[in-house]
């Protein structure tokens, strides 16, 4: 089994991770952006230019990305006092939203094709499709990647955003081959190989949607934060124990409230040395953790 890539360590350091993986798309988007369009006109295949349409899009989210990284990962301030981490999320949401609106276009441009008999697409237009599929998906795969390693649901949604284009241009290349293979009659089988993609398209929108609403909503993240913060919080000398533990995420980073169990008869100021303590050995223990809140409990407070 492959095992996960090494976390990042610093906020600064996967929040650059986040934005070169993103500058590389933007740049990878731009020139596929362009091929695939001369490629539609001269080809006569709508299905391409569909393509081509998306992969535009993609250029103007994958920069609502980088933004959102970038408001993310500023300093709290005086109206922000936990982070601008929100950002990130935001970012994710405006992708979903350009990836059912760029879906629309697609469809409503099919139908009107399909009403209006067009000329079977050229034969070369199957080689330029190949192509941008294996560049979208070695681009689906690295960046989704990265997104793994500095835990950012932007640059995950940005990835599928790639994978979206790699699916149409697939389904453009069936339609396309099929107006080829069956001939005349079939001319708008990649009209609607260029439909069936934009369903796809809206599907991928809704995967992205998601989390990032989760997020917005302080939903508690995947996986096992509270047991992970639990386990470090009671390896604390002092700390007799744990209770109500929750985490949410703001952008890169997750913010803790913790109630941890001491004895009863300790001080007030022994008290807040453990709670400092364990703040420390959290942040320490989990890197992408920004703030503990201890709340600390006498441990015979329930009894």
């Amino acid at each position: 089994m492959q095992q996960s890539p090494p976390p990042v360590r610093s906020t600064a350091a996967r929040v650059q991770q986040g934005q070169r993986s993103t500058l590389v798309g933007i740049g990878a988007n731009l020139l596929l952006a362009a091929v695939k369009g001369a490629a539609g006109v001269l080809g006569n295949s709508y299905a391409l230019i569909a393509d081509a349409i998306e992969s535009a899009s993609d250029v103007f989210t994958s920069l609502f990305v980088w933004l959102g990284l970038r408001a993310a990962a500023r300093e709290p301030d005086e109206n922000h006092p936990y982070g601008h981490g929100k950002a990130e999320p935001l970012a994710s949401l405006l992708v979903a939203g350009a990836l059912v609106l760029a879906a629309g276009i697609i469809m409503w441009q099919s139908v009107l094709h399909i009403l209006t008999p067009h000329k079977i697409p050229s034969p070369f237009t199957l080689i330029v499709l190949g192509g941008v599929v294996i560049v979208k998906e070695w681009l689906f795969r690295h960046i989704d990647q990265v997104g793994e390693q500095v835990g950012s649901g932007a640059v995950k949604a940005d990835a599928w955003h790639h994978r979206s284009d790699a699916i149409t241009s697939l389904t453009a290349f069936v339609g396309i081959s099929i107006a080829l293979i069956g001939g005349p009659g079939y001319e708008s089988a990649d009209d609607w190989a260029a439909i069936g993609a934009s369903l796809i398209i809206v599907y991928n929108a809704y995967h992205i949607f998601r989390p990032a609403l989760g997020e917005i909503m302080d939903e508690a993240p995947a996986g096992s934060w509270p047991a992970d913060v639990a386990r470090v919080a009671r390896s604390v000398p002092g700390v007799l124990g744990t209770e109500k533990c929750i985490v949410r995420k703001m952008g890169l980073e997750y913010f803790v409230d913790l109630h941890v169990l001491v004895d009863g008869d300790i001080s007030v100021r022994e008290g807040h040395a453990v709670a400092h303590a364990v703040k420390d050995a959290v942040i320490a223990e989990l890197p992408a953790v920004y703030d503990v809140l201890v709340h600390i409990e006498p441990e015979d407070w329930h009894q």
